[in-house]
């Protein structure tokens, strides 16, 4: 029996940290952060220093320090190493996505959780907003009919200083992608959340236009076939002037439904109504980070003390990736992918895949 409040570590104190030191501060009676670990001392330093913790640049000293709880914002290729590393230790483990880089990794980080009973969970933070909620549960009751078809767009900017101020953003080796597995990921796991369904196939591309400063694409397009007849297609792109509002829209027999950024909407029987978010949120990074993580982690906390199921757990998070995987396969295939299908990595867009 674990008692309140967990001991939490965090491993990367970058930019995304903040949204844990949000939750930190907000959830006081769930959990205590008791280690910052990050490579650059002087971050691992400030994050600890704001809740009088002890910090250390050796993920290593996560593992004997007493925590409960690990929460992963590193490289996604560092996703695995480590999370499994922690849940050998017995410590619950929290990452943010993409679970990993490669299926492979994503299926030895499931069986590393089954093995061990701890909890694996991936951060899809854009899930707990309300609007989603309701839709879902909308879908789901069947008020719209049969899902007949949905689509997502996403056109945001990625200058030549996001990458230069990293050394593994816009590495195929480090990061696994682009635009894809870092931007559009939470609106192909929203749709598929959604949906409730699983995919059959997809068919797709991905391109490198302009960031001639990397090799990971920058624009990407795919039709996915969902097994309960639904025809997603999608379109993102990181080279927009802008981060413009994602737009994600589902049709059904008997009416529509989507979102704009976070503002849910649906047209059913002739009457249009939105659905704003009304939960005590604020933004405490760019907008596109959405205000959700800390219910994420109040969730994910709550079932660690209750001992229940992770929501959002290493399937969940497979299940997503897969999709993204898929449409990098069919892209360097030029054909369609059906599912299940043997993963691969990739050197940049024009070379033969290497079989991991």
């Amino acid at each position: 029996m674990i008692n309140k409040p967990l001991k939490a570590a965090i491993a990367g104190c970058g930019r995304i940290s903040v949204c844990y030191e949000d939750a930190f501060r907000r959830l006081p009676d769930l959990v205590t952060p008791v280690l910052a670990v990050d490579k650059d001392p002087e971050k691992a330093k400030a994050f600890a220093e704001k809740f009088g913790c002890r910090w250390s640049t050796d993920f290593d000293d996560i593992l004997d320090a007493g925590v409960d709880v690990v929460h992963l914002c590193l490289p996604h290729d560092l996703h695995p190493v480590m999370a499994i590393k922690a849940m050998k230790a017995g410590i619950h483990v929290l990452t943010e996505k993409p679970v990993a880089t490669t299926l492979q990794d994503a299926d030895a980080m499931i069986r590393t959780q089954q093995k061990t009973g701890v909890k694996l969970g991936v951060i899809f933070q854009t899930r707990y907003t309300k609007s989603v909620e309701k839709l879902k549960e909308m879908i789901s009751r069947g008020d719209f009919g049969k899902i007949l078809a949905a689509r997502s767009i996403l056109t945001w900017n990625r200058p030549r200083d996001y990458y230069k101020g990293s050394d593994w953003k816009g590495t195929w080796a480090h990061e696994g992608g682009g635009v894809l597995i870092d931007q559009a990921i939470h609106s192909i796991d929203r749709v598929r959340y959604m949906l409730g369904s699983d995919v059959e196939w997809i068919e797709g591309s991905v391109h490198n236009y302009y960031h001639d400063f990397v090799k990971v694409e920058d624009s990407a397009d795919a039709a996915i076939q969902f097994e309960n007849g639904c025809i997603y297609n999608l379109y993102a792109c990181n080279i927009y002037a802008a981060d413009s509002p994602i737009q994600i829209e589902l049709i059904g027999e008997k009416g529509r439904c989507g979102l704009l950024q976070d503002m849910g909407f649906y047209d059913l029987d002739g009457c249009y109504t939105e659905i704003r978010n009304t939960y005590e949120t604020t933004n405490v990074g760019p907008d596109y980070w959405g205000s959700s993580h800390h219910l994420q982690l109040r969730d994910f906390y709550e079932s660690v003390l209750a001992d229940r199921p992770v929501a959002v757990d290493g399937l969940e998070g497979r299940k997503t990736l897969e999709i993204i995987k898929g449409i990098y396969l069919s892209s360097l295939r030029r054909e369609r992918v059906y599912l299940p299908f043997e993963d691969v990595a990739y050197c940049d867009l024009n070379t033969e895949a290497v079989r991991q």
